[in-house]
Parts: C-alpha cells; structure tokens; sequence
C-alpha cells in the first residue's frame, strides 16, 4: 500500500490512465459505495487529465437510473431492489460503454435519465475522439454486466458506517436526518453488503483507494487482477 497527500493519490490515478494503451477511448469505472467520495475523486482527475491534454468524458450512474417509477417494484427499501432495479445498464452499455469500446463508432450519449426532473432524456450524439478518457463514476460498476467493458477499474472504499455520516450532511438540505439514516441502514448498505459478498468488486480492481481520510488516503494498486 501507498500512502501519502491528495494530490499524490490523484498523480498516481492520472498515471494508471495514461498508462492503459487501448486504441479506442479509455473507459475507466471508479466504484465504490455511497458517499465514499467517488464523484470528488473523479472530477480532481478529470482536471488533473485535461491539464495533461485529454479530452475527458465525465459521466456518471445517476444519469442511467431507470424512473422513479420503476426503480421500486421490491419496496422503497428493498437492498436486492437497490441492485437489481437501479439502473438501466444495458442502456449504458448501449449508448455509452460500447461505443467508446473496440469496434465501436466513438459516438455516444452521456445520459438517459434526469434525476432532478425523473424524466427520461436523450442528449445530443457526441463524438469522441480515440483517445479520450470517459471518467464513470457509481455504485455496482464492477458486477457481472459491465466488468468487461472497462479499461481500467478503480474502487473507492470507506468504511460503510462512515458513510452514513457523510450523507446526512450531503443531503440534509432535502431529507430528514432519520430519512436519510433509513435509507442507508436498510437500502444502501445492504445492498453493498450484497454486492460485496456476490461480486467481490475489489478482486477486481486495479486500484483501490481508502478514502477513510480523504486528504491523506492510502491506495494499493493490483496489476493482475480479473
């Protein structure tokens, strides 16, 4: 393991990219669970690359949720509904992955969905060129579905409880802190819970960050994994 500033764990992020060699865009998932600090992590690399000259794709899971109508046909708190009725991955796979993959046209869409409208939406095409670097962050990135549709797979780990806290002040503006508890202990973890025992997303990464102290996170890096 390596430990060291924030801004070293992001130098060493924008290595792991720039050291894939694909002849289509790389496609890198940053997993992890909620309010683990994936989207922060994301956005400091997509800077950190653009400075570096690549054209980076920033996208995320909540732009490929299924509508709110659809989401919860197992109970608003159902953790098996969390994972399996969240997200529409053959659409990601479809307009976004795919695309940008080998063999593909280079052109996508960054979004099907709208979480602040719960409306579906279709974006412009957009073209990306070879070696662009698509920046995805999300939850369940790594399972079965999607594992192979991805260059280069970094995990982002908190300490689940750790991120009860972090999300009653992310969205305390919007829901109650009781609500948001709730939420998390019998959705949100669970379904972490699950997808860990089921997936083991972490065998299949090649970087992990513990984020426990995001300005002095601890990262080790597997260059065999599957």
């Amino acid at each position: 393991m390596d430990q060291g500033t924030r801004d070293e764990m992001i130098g060493r992020l924008a290595e792991a990219v720039g050291s894939v060699t694909v002849t289509h865009p790389t496609r890198v998932a940053i997993d992890g669970p909620p309010a683990a600090g994936k989207t922060t992590l994301a956005d400091e690399l997509a800077d950190v690359l653009r400075r570096q000259g690549r054209d980076v794709i920033r996208a995320t899971i909540d732009d490929f949720l299924f509508p709110r109508a659809q989401r919860y046909p197992r109970g608003e708190y159902s953790a098996e509904g969390c994972y399996f009725d969240t997200h529409d991955n053959d659409a990601l796979t479809r307009v976004l992955l795919d695309p940008l993959g080998p063999g593909g046209d280079r052109r996508f869409q960054h979004a099907v969905y709208d979480h602040a409208t719960d409306t579906a939406v279709s974006p412009a095409v957009t073209s990306a060129p070879a070696d662009a670097v698509l920046l995805f962050d999300g939850v369940f990135l790594l399972r079965p579905e999607l594992i192979d549709r991805w260059d280069l797979r970094i995990f982002v780990s908190t300490a689940l409880d750790k991120t009860v806290g972090r999300a009653v002040i992310r969205e305390g503006r919007v829901s109650s802190r009781a609500e948001v508890e709730r939420r998390w202990r019998e959705r949100y973890i669970p379904s972490q819970q699950f997808y860990f025992a089921t997936v083991r997303p972490t065998d299949h990464a090649e970087i992990i960050v513990h984020n426990d102290e995001p300005q002095h996170p601890v990262w080790e890096t597997h260059t065999h994994r599957g």
